[in-house]
């Protein structure tokens, strides 16, 4: 093995991992004094990761199916897809950050420091192609992201949405390992290659409870049903910008994994997994749809409408197919432009006081007073409920274009009709801001004025979801079928 290779294919994961620890000698030495400083540094850190790895993809490294550490580790063009868009959500994320906690006065150099190696260990999550790379790569991420939710100490409900996220992602991670562990026995591999090449034929009951149990795991990780549970109360009880990343970068690596896991791993048992997936997906659509609409709290709206669009994207999985697994990569990027940019807008929403403006009363009549904010608000949830010409609709058409190919109408019939049912809670949030008036106390808040950082992340989310990114679909889609082929490739 060429060790050189192997650190050049990694370098992304190095870099980032030796910016986090160097950073955490500033941040114990400079204290908060030092926390923007380490937040810049850190962005600065993931800019360089991201042209790293699009460096090594543009010069075809990425291309071939080359693996590094003994098999233990890819560099393909699906790994470079998912890493790029993670680090991007992850930097908008660290942009947005700084005004919250700093009008809070929490403002410290150890949020920068988790959010890094956070995306550390997404990146090898996504570059896993063996259970123990898979599980290092998932628990340093989780670990963080625990510390992430808690991260606002003296606010009792965020210190229970870390307690609650701990709690539920120890039970899912102890779910996980039992399976591999199962997967392992009944394949003696831990590499995908190995358990690819175990799992042709009849599958055994012992390998079925191995496939199921990794398959819930995973589901947690994407808050998929039944394994949903957690994430209203996380989403809510932690702090905004936090819950702005939960929703993109660590969903993104959970389903880049959960579909390299099945496509290529479980590839040779497409009917063995294939109805969990199913279910998954349309339990998914249907509890993110009715569970949102009595809700009053925006940030819960959203945790359910988070829900709902994993839903969609578990439809692309369910197909199996490449052209599935495109459209899944298709509308993986349009939807964590629309969560970064709808998680921004409520990040937006505070009074002069810094109070942040969380129900649907707090918002009434908006559009009179922030009229830009609105408007920016408005066109993201009709993109979230696929309205046409808004960038979203292409998203779901080119899921349910590949179910209708792939023999599944019903999947994709079914899906049709509870988007119809998930547009009601996006459309209230327009009917709350353009035609209720506020009523009694909040009549006399007024909405803070906005950072230009905030303004900045906001408008390039619109501007992508809006119909100007229908001219990016020709480009976005050869690159998410460059990315599907090379998950089909075997090494």
């Amino acid at each position: 093995m060429d060790f050189g290779l192997s650190f050049y294919l990694a370098g992304a994961e190095i870099g980032l991992a030796a910016a986090a620890l160097l950073l955490l000698l500033v941040t114990a030495w400079g204290g908060q004094r030092a926390a923007r400083l380490v937040t810049i540094i850190s962005v600065a850190a993931l800019v360089g990761a991201t042209a790293f790895t699009a460096a090594v993809m543009n010069n075809g490294a990425g291309l071939a199916q080359t693996e590094a550490f003994f098999g233990l580790y890819r560099l393909d063009t699906f790994a470079g897809f998912a890493k790029l868009l993670i680090y991007v959500s992850t930097i908008a994320c660290l942009i947005v950050t700084p005004r919250y906690f700093e009008r809070r006065g929490i403002y410290r150099g150890e949020y920068a420091v988790l959010m890094l190696f956070n995306a550390v260990g997404m990146g090898m999550m996504v570059s896993a192609v063996d259970l123990m790379t898979l599980y290092i790569g998932l628990e340093l991420s989780s670990l963080s992201s625990y510390v992430l939710a808690s991260f606002a100490r003296n606010d009792m409900r965020s210190a229970e949405a870390g307690l609650k996220y701990f709690v539920l992602g120890a039970l899912a991670s102890g779910i996980l390992l039992y399976g591999m562990s199962l997967v392992y026995g009944f394949t003696g591999n831990t590499s995908y290659a190995g358990i690819r090449a175990a799992l042709t034929g009849e599958l055994g009951t012992g390998a079925l409870f191995g496939v199921v149990f990794v398959l819930a795991g995973l589901a947690f990780k994407v808050s998929a049903v039944p394994f949903h549970m957690w994430t209203p109360d996380v989403y809510e009880g932690a702090p905004t910008p936090v819950t702005t990343f939960f929703a993109s970068a660590p969903k993104i690596a959970a389903v880049a994994v959960l579909a390299r896991m099945t496509l290529y791993a479980f590839g040779e048992q497409l009917f063995g997994w294939q109805q969990i997936v199913v279910f998954a997906a349309l339990a998914s659509i249907v509890v993110g749809a009715l569970g949102a609409i009595g809700q009053e709290s925006l940030k819960r709206v959203l945790a359910y409408s988070s829900i709902n669009n994993v839903g969609f994207l578990l439809i692309g999985l369910a197909t199996g197919t490449p052209a599935g697994a495109s459209a899944m990569l298709t509308y993986l990027v349009i939807y964590a432009a629309m969560t970064i940019g709808s998680f921004v807008a409520l990040l937006m929403l505070t009074d002069d006081d810094g109070v942040p403006l969380s129900t649907f009363a707090d918002i009434a009549g908006l559009a009179g007073t922030k009229p830009a904010l609105a408007w920016c608000i408005l066109l993201l949830m009709f993109s979230l409920a696929g309205i046409p010409p808004l960038f979203g609709f292409w998203a779901k058409f080119v899921v349910f274009q590949a179910a209708v190919q792939a023999d599944l109408v019903a999947l994709a019939a079914i899906g049709i009709a509870a988007s119809v049912i998930g547009a009601f809670y996006y459309i209230k949030f327009v009917k709350v801001m353009f035609f209720d008036a506020p009523a009694g106390a909040e009549a006399t808040r007024h909405v803070a004025r906005s950072p230009a950082a905030h303004w900045a992340v906001l408008v390039i989310a619109t501007l992508f979801i809006s119909p100007l990114g229908f001219l990016l679909t020709p480009w976005l889609g050869a690159w998410s079928n460059q990315a599907a082929v090379s998950l089909f490739t075997l090494a």
